[in-house]
């Protein structure tokens, strides 16, 4: 079966190519039906219509956040994919009935560690590494009412370096989120229901 992907995003969309390339190679039986930007002008945009990709932008001009949440909640309620896939979005996801247990999320931390609202990008990175922390790594998850909460389907870990930076620390960990999602996406599968 041959699984709906829908893709939410709100930065350089990286996530989201690195699930293309899997897709494009076969390693991923998918196709993204939907992916929406959060907000206009970021470089995701841009990026995923280079691949091909079209994307709905939520929050446009002077639009409020919650009337963009509400397009967005429009947009998969008519396209109602097999999967959510978070893929560095920074708003809350409303989750509908039929989203729940098919809406998942990557963080570049072990949670519940270095989780919750404001948590994102370098702001993670920055404080695992003030943390004293000896491991990091990234937590594919459920989606649920709360940022960075729900139940873990897969982590996966690299040492922390006595010498890394933010930026050193996230390289790393970004590597391993581009294992960590398509395997995620793998195992949810083959627990859905037809």
């Amino acid at each position: 079966m041959t699984l709906s992907l829908g893709v939410l995003f709100s930065g350089g969309g990286r996530t989201i190519l690195n699930l293309l390339d899997y897709i494009d190679r076969g390693d991923l039986d998918a196709t993204i039906d939907i992916a929406i930007a959060s907000r206009e002008n970021i470089s995701g945009i841009d990026r995923l219509n280079e691949r091909g990709l079209d994307v709905a932008i939520a929050k446009v001009g002077a639009m409020s956040g919650d009337e963009a949440d509400s397009r967005t909640n429009v947009w998969l309620e008519e396209t109602k994919p097999d999967l959510i896939c978070l893929c560095g979005y920074l708003r809350l996801l409303v989750i509908q009935p039929w989203m729940e247990g098919r809406a998942l999320n990557i963080h570049p931390a072990l949670l519940p560690a270095h989780g919750g609202k404001g948590m994102y990008g370098m702001r993670v990175h920055k404080a695992v590494l003030e943390s004293g922390d000896l491991t990091s790594g990234c937590t594919v998850h459920l989606v649920d009412g709360e940022y960075d909460h729900g139940s873990t389907i897969l982590q996966l870990t690299c040492d922390v370096k006595q010498d890394d930076s933010p930026q050193t620390l996230a390289e790393r960990v970004f590597s391993l989120e581009c294992e960590a999602y398509p395997e995620a996406i793998k195992q949810l599968v083959a627990t859905l229901q037809p």
